[in-house]
Parts: structure tokens; sequence; C-alpha cells
């Protein structure tokens, strides 16, 4: 069955009740085994409540967009919500995401990118894609030299180009672009920046599309911004760790169907970074302000439990610690989850699914395409002979290895939340 169609028999399906359904994504929880590092960052962990919880749940493994398919965390959230993340309708760019997730008002026909301040060196090689991960008031004191470059041009840069820049957390920003009053409109089919590797020169702003009259736009579009970019560079060069910059995920505003819409959910989203934020309300959820650290995410959750009936709870630090090659770090934030799951389960979510957007192995520093172990706990599962939450233990579970995209219907259906299917 394809995507499109499991999601529109989910949406004949649905129907709504009262129990509550909650999505724990610890970002980037999936590891490795090697040579180098025998025990994955879950297996390394102290973990004696998620122990508890695996031993009365069912296990199983997530692939988020394919064998072999190393996913962005747009489309990794985007299949847990339910949607075929390959789908060219869903097929979210991070620069409209990251922006949705600061709150701006994103116009329909803006093209958006985001933005990673980045330090090269004397010969313009990239010497770290994160400048040192700068802090947020580091990032906006920048963004404002940047701000008042384009001030001083009157918001209109290279051929009739308008743009605004916004600043996000740590290195992270936004970069909008509008095409002027009279002009010809602007197309998204970009490709990024971002070599994704260092040592070498941030790629040129291109087009996506190749010669002939589909890619027209995408390269008169690539002409008109790289002005913009290039000014901007400019106002960089005599920072110190932020003196450069990289540029993802060049998009538009999507008309996706809500998660209420297709599934009768009254759903909420406790995430602390934009990104995170942004996929959610792009799907429909209500966003609730909270801080970064799982506590404060529980805080608001035990304020807001009785408001909705599903929500995706988000946790950033094991996908950075990956990312960093530090599996300490991950282990330590596997084991504050952990210390703090009782307070979860004191709430009575009637539906516990416990999982990741993809994984991020130590050992790559980097996303990766391996599936995402699944912890699933709910009164009508299979529960099976899983006693922890480990990549391991997730190969032998009841669940089996399925697609991210259809965790949502497991959901569904664990909460009573889906009718029967024919007579």
């Amino acid at each position: 069955m394809s995507g499109a169609t499991r999601q529109e028999l989910l949406t004949r399906l649905a129907q709504r009740n009262d129990r509550r359904i909650v999505l724990l994504v610890l970002d980037g929880v999936g590891d490795l085994r090697t040579a180098d590092q025998p025990r994955t960052a879950l297996e390394e962990a102290r973990t004696p409540n998620l122990d508890d919880l695996a031993a009365r749940s069912a296990l199983g493994r997530l692939v988020p967009a394919g064998t072999g398919i190393t996913p962005g965390s747009g489309p990794g959230h985007l299949a847990l919500f339910g949607y075929e993340p390959t789908a060219p309708e869903v097929d979210i760019g991070r620069g409209v995401l990251e922006a949705l997730g600061l709150g701006l008002d994103v116009p329909r026909d803006a093209v958006v990118a985001r933005g990673n301040f980045a330090t090269v060196d004397g010969e313009g090689r990239l010497l770290d894609r994160r400048a040192g991960r700068i802090p947020s008031a580091e990032g906006e004191r920048i963004c404002g030299l940047l701000a008042r470059r384009i001030e001083v041009d009157g918001g209109v840069l290279g051929d009739g180009v308008e743009a605004e820049v916004h600043a996000g957390e740590a290195y992270r920003f936004v970069l909008l672009f509008r095409a002027a009053a009279g002009t010809p409109a602007l197309d998204p089919d970009l490709l990024d920046t971002d070599p994704q590797q260092l040592g070498v020169p941030p790629l040129p702003l291109e087009a996506a599309a190749g010669p002939g009259d589909a890619g027209r736009a995408a390269r008169a579009t690539a002409r008109r911004i790289a002005p913009v970019v290039e000014a901007l560079r400019r106002e960089l060069r005599a920072e110190g760790r932020a003196n450069a910059f990289l540029l993802r995920g060049f998009s538009r505003l999507p008309a996706l169907p809500g998660v209420g819409e297709l599934y009768r959910l009254r759903a909420a989203a406790l995430a602390g970074y934009p990104l995170y934020r942004g996929v959610a309300k792009a799907c429909g959820m209500e966003v609730v302000d909270c801080g970064k650290a799982f506590g404060q995410v529980l805080d608001r959750l035990e304020e807001r439990w009785r408001d909705f009936d599903y929500f995706f709870l988000h946790v950033k630090g094991t996908d950075m610690a990956g990312e960093d090659g530090d599996l300490a770090a991950k282990v330590a934030v596997i084991e504050e989850v952990d210390a703090l799951l009782p307070r979860l389960l004191e709430l009575g979510p009637d539906v516990l699914a416990i999982t990741g957007d993809h994984s991020t192995p130590a050992p790559m520093k980097a996303h990766s395409w391996h599936p995402v172990p699944l912890l699933l706990s709910s009164d009508r599962c299979f529960v099976d002979d899983c006693a922890r939450f480990t990549e391991a233990e997730a190969i032998r579970g009841a669940v089996g290895t399925i697609p991210s995209s259809e965790l949502m219907g497991l959901l569904l259906a664990n909460a009573g939340k889906l009718q029967k299917f024919g007579a």
C-alpha cells in the first residue's frame, strides 16, 4: 500500500475518543556497535525505568525514509507523524521549517533558507560548519550586522530581491527572500551551499534543476540571489569564529493537511528547538512553549495534559552528542530521560511510543540510514520477551522493522482511535 493510500485509509477510519497518545522522540538515538565502540549509547546507559517499561511493552525498529536512505530531521519527523516523507508534496525544506519554528509569518511567495554560521580559514576553506556552536546572543549580534547591511540597501539587494535575516538558536539563522514588486517570482529549487565536509570552501549558489526549460526559473533565481549572499558574506569577514555562513533547505511554505484533519486528533508539540516546532506547526499541531531540558518539557506537559489527546515530545541532546561523536554525552542524555520517565508515566498515557527520528551514531558523527529502535507501550500491544530498550533487543521485538510512516497507524490502533475496516 502506498503512503498516500495508507494515509487516506487512516483518515477514513479515524475516530475520536479520550485516550491519550504520547510520542517521545529522542532525536538521533540510534547508534552502532563497531570495533572501536562495542556498545551503543542505549546499551551503555543505566536505564532502570526504560528497562522496566521495555519488559512490559513491544519493541521494534523504524526505517525513516527507506532502506539505505539517510534522512534529515524534517523528513524523519514527518514520517513519524504519518506522512510519506519521500512524496513530493511532503518534501518541505529546512528553511521553511526553521522559519515556522521561530514563529515567523512566512508569505506564500517567499523562498526561505536555513543558515549556519561557520568558520573558514584564510583560503576560504571550512574549519567548522557550526562556528564553534556560538551562543544565541552572539548569533543575534551577527544577525544584527547582516540586517543593517540589508537596511542600508533599502531591503532590496541584487536583481530585485528583497531579503530579511532572522536569528535562530545558537549558530542558526533564517534568510527570507522575496521578489520585489514588478519582478519575476523566485523559485526555491536551489542547492545547499553546505558541502557537509571540512577542508573545502562553501559550495556556490546553484539551481538544483539541470539545463532546459524546467530549470530556467531556478537558474534565474540563483543569479538574482547570489549578489545578496555575497554582500552578506562580506559583512562577516572581520568576524572571529562566525566569518562565513552556509545555506540549506531552500523552500516555500507547504500546504499539508494537518494531523487534526487527517486523524481527528487534538495534537500538541512540546519541543525546545525551532526546527521541530516548525515541523509540528506545518502539520497543524499546536506548539506549546517550553524549555529545552526534558524536565521543562514535562512541566508544560503536566500543565496541558487535559487539553490534548496527542503529544509530541522532543529531546535534542541525543542527536547533538551523536553529531559530536561523544558517546558519554549521549549516554548522559539517555540517563537523564530515564530518571525523569516516572513523571511521564504518572500521567497515565494510554499509548506511549519512544523512538527517534533517525539514527545519529557517535562513530559517524552524522545522521545515518540505520533503523531506529522503537518502544511501544499500551494495554493492547503484544508484550514480547525484550528486556531492555536497545538496538539489539529491538531487532527481535514483536513490532518488527517497519517504515516510520506506519507508526501513526499503530499509535491510533493502540489508542482505539481507528474503526474496523470493512464488514
